[in-house]
């Protein structure tokens, strides 16, 4: 819970401070097919550092920028929940359920990122060739839109953008040298941050520069998620304490009888029933005496919780925020984005099965 805090207000401080912008105005391409290619791996990799809901905001606001046409938005909308999901699987800050195995040691973070980086990029690049076809021509002009240097930057913008992604980079970093829980590392970084922030605009008038400060960042972080995420650990916490995962997962053995199939099923769950829930379950079924730190069951459930929900724009936390932002009907992109983001799911799922086999 502390760990969640501490990143989403770092992230929220840098959005006061309009940081993200720096990101999205020197994205200026008018060609279609070219955009999309952009701004899908643009969020690919913001989301492996950034969590994948406030990356999915960021580009969803340049899309709107860029592109006029509805049809056409909401087809990149769609790619940027399955780029979001993919590339916040492959990295222990890039999204909550790969957090999860993270801080409770199920992962380490040279392993995640060396096992997930090629299916997480595989999960991206299925989709964007199959839709790649459909994209001809140019985008019209944008509407009077004028780049950040010349629209009054906020002071310290840049400077902030690159100490907020150094703190985030670096508490992996922390951990590995220190040995210490990630959540001291994230909330360390937020009182450097908080001490730079107050000096930056130190001259300011109070009023002036509070929405710029950490404290006015702590006041605008959305506070029920998190209780919201502490729920559900005590929930299946204490069905953990009185065996009844542990007893589930011998029932899923028994039925299945391989990882492999079980791990996958998860991972289709995940578009339906909230990915939290189901890693922390599973983390209760599965002991790390049975499946030591970086086994096999660890990194592909983090790739499949993490990616499995881009099936279904209810799946995952960036296709509900990306959902309410354009307007998205649930059947609209169940015919139109469910069928590639299942395949960009099982062409990452068979490349991480041919480069990791169960021995």
């Amino acid at each position: 819970m502390f760990f969640l805090l501490g990143a989403m207000t770092i992230v929220e401080l840098l959005d006061s401070h309009q940081s993200f912008r720096y990101v999205t105005d020197h994205i200026r391409t008018r060609k279609p097919l070219l955009l999309l290619w952009v701004i899908s791996w643009s969020t690919f990799f913001l989301s492996a550092i950034l969590d994948n809901l406030t990356t999915s905001i960021v580009m969803i606001s340049l899309a709107r920028k860029l592109v006029h046409d509805r049809e056409t938005r909401l087809l990149f909308a769609g790619m940027v929940v399955i780029a979001a999901n993919a590339g916040g699987a492959w990295t222990p800050i890039g999204d909550i359920t790969t957090t999860m195995l993270w801080i409770g040691g199920q992962i380490t973070t040279l392993n995640i990122i060396g096992s997930l980086i090629l299916p997480s990029m595989a999960c991206l690049l299925a989709p964007l060739c199959l839709l790649s076809w459909r994209f001809k021509g140019t985008l019209g002009m944008p509407d009077g839109e004028r780049p950040l240097q010349s629209s009054g930057a906020i002071k310290g913008a840049l400077h902030m953008l690159l100490a907020g992604v150094g703190v985030l980079v670096s508490v992996p970093v922390f951990k590995t040298l220190t040995g210490l829980p990630p959540f001291t590392g994230i909330l360390l970084g937020l009182g450097l941050l908080w001490v730079y922030s107050d000096l930056l605009h130190a001259d300011l008038l109070e009023h002036e520069r509070r929405h710029l400060t950490v404290a006015g960042a702590l006041s605008r972080i959305d506070v029920p998620s998190v209780l919201f995420f502490l729920g559900i650990l005590m929930a299946v916490g204490a069905l953990s304490s009185l065996q009844l995962l542990f007893r589930f997962a011998g029932i899923l053995d028994a039925t299945f009888g391989d990882l492999r199939i079980i791990v996958t099923l998860i991972g289709i769950l995940s578009a339906i029933i909230d990915n939290v829930p189901l890693v922390a379950a599973s983390m209760g079924m599965y002991s790390l005496d049975a499946y030591p730190p970086d086994s096999f069951l660890w990194e592909f459930l983090a790739y499949c919780a993490g990616t499995g929900g881009s099936m279904l724009i209810i799946g995952s936390a960036a296709g509900v925020a990306v959902m309410g932002m354009e307007k998205i009907d649930f059947i609209w992109y169940l015919k139109r984005i469910s069928v590639l983001a299942l395949s960009g799911y099982v062409a990452g799922a068979l490349l991480f099965l041919v480069l990791n086999p169960v021995n």
